[in-house]
């Protein structure tokens, strides 16, 4: 078994952030939304893993992945460049796969209880292919499943006008080397992509085995603001258990609050959950719950709650950050006037004097 991890995409919903790198790489509780991939494929003892990535910054990915050792697998990069559809990146993937299965997993994606038991189902079930489907209030947005009245699945289709239900698509498929003659089959959509919804379809329509699962518990595609604050929460809250490890000088912490080696924490209020880096300086400060500061960050003077701060930001005199999504190097400085709350979207090397 394989796994294959999606990196590409624009990431415009997360503009200016994504200007600087891809969307896959924000960090929620302070790591990258696609290590919580990598991580859940390899909670599956897949340990062959491509990495499939797009035209923003590459490099980036390679930079934090390297040849996945420090992960604990071994990482493929296999270049897609421009954006032409799921399909498409998973036939790029045709020498990697060989003979096996594979899952291919969206890397902007989270699952709240991760796959695994979705893995033994399409294990032991025998499936060509199988989807994992969660029940929506806009399956616009989404490919879509329609049932028979066995509820066996007969169709899938990419972002309908008219839903033939409310069950969408979450961006996992587990499949066998058989989509790949599917795939070249196929043309390109009214988008000018290569659909892995039309693929799975073509599998349906020539009889092949083609299963779903439902998802209990939440899924997030990571790609606005408001989901990379949402999930960050929800993550804070259920899997922070508490651990300091740096110096509380004259310092209160309340509730489950994480703080990395090196980190200084002087004449401030902490309250979790909430995850603060290594090397951080917070000084006269409140740091709220749900919120994530990265390495590297000084916060002096302020107040944030319910945010999520990327490494190296430099906050100084802010009183009432909340909601804020700030890129890594961004500065925030107040100037003069009265102190009000303010909501921030901050790419990287930004600089803001209030």
């Amino acid at each position: 078994m394989k796994g294959i991890i999606l990196h590409g995409g624009a990431g415009t919903r997360l503009r200016p952030l994504t200007y600087s790198g891809p969307k896959q790489l924000i960090p929620v509780a302070n790591k990258p939304v696609s290590q919580y991939v990598l991580e859940d494929l390899r909670s599956c003892g897949i340990k062959d893993i491509a990495i499939v990535l797009g035209e923003t910054f590459p490099e980036l990915v390679k930079e934090h992945y390297g040849n996945g050792e420090k992960f604990g697998v071994r990482i493929t990069y296999i270049y897609q460049g421009k954006p032409l559809g799921i399909a498409h990146a998973v036939s790029l993937c045709r020498d990697f796969v060989g003979d096996s299965e594979f899952i291919v997993y969206l890397g902007d994606n989270i699952l709240q209880h991760g796959i695994k038991a979705h893995f033994e189902r399409f294990l032991s079930e025998g499936y060509d292919a199988m989807v994992l489907l969660k029940e929506v209030e806009d399956p616009t947005r989404f490919g879509v499943a329609q049932f028979d009245a066995k509820r066996r699945l007969i169709r899938l289709v990419e972002k309908p006008k008219e839903p033939p239900s409310n069950y969408a698509l979450v961006g996992v498929y587990f499949l066998k080397p058989v989509i790949f003659d599917a795939i070249k089959d196929l043309k390109p959509s009214w988008r000018g992509e290569l659909e892995i919804t039309d693929a799975l379809q073509m599998l349906i329509e020539r009889g092949f085995n083609v299963g779903y699962d439902f998802v209990k518990g939440w899924w997030f595609d990571t790609g606005k603001k408001d989901d990379i604050l949402t999930v960050n929460a929800r993550i804070l809250d259920e899997r922070i258990t508490g651990c300091i490890k740096g110096a509380l000088e004259n310092s209160r912490v309340e509730g489950r609050v994480e703080i990395g080696e090196g980190t200084r924490v002087i004449n401030s209020l902490i309250r979790g959950p909430s995850i603060i880096g290594e090397k951080c300086t917070i000084r006269n400060s409140y740091i709220g719950p749900y919120t994530s500061i990265g390495n590297g960050t000084s916060v002096v003077d302020s107040s944030i709650e319910y945010s999520v701060v990327m490494e190296n930001v430099s906050i100084s005199g802010v009183d009432g950050l909340d909601e804020c999504l700030i890129g890594r190097c961004a500065r925030i400085v107040k100037a003069e006037g009265n102190r009000k709350a303010v909501k921030l979207h901050l790419s990287d090397y930004s600089e803001v004097i209030l």
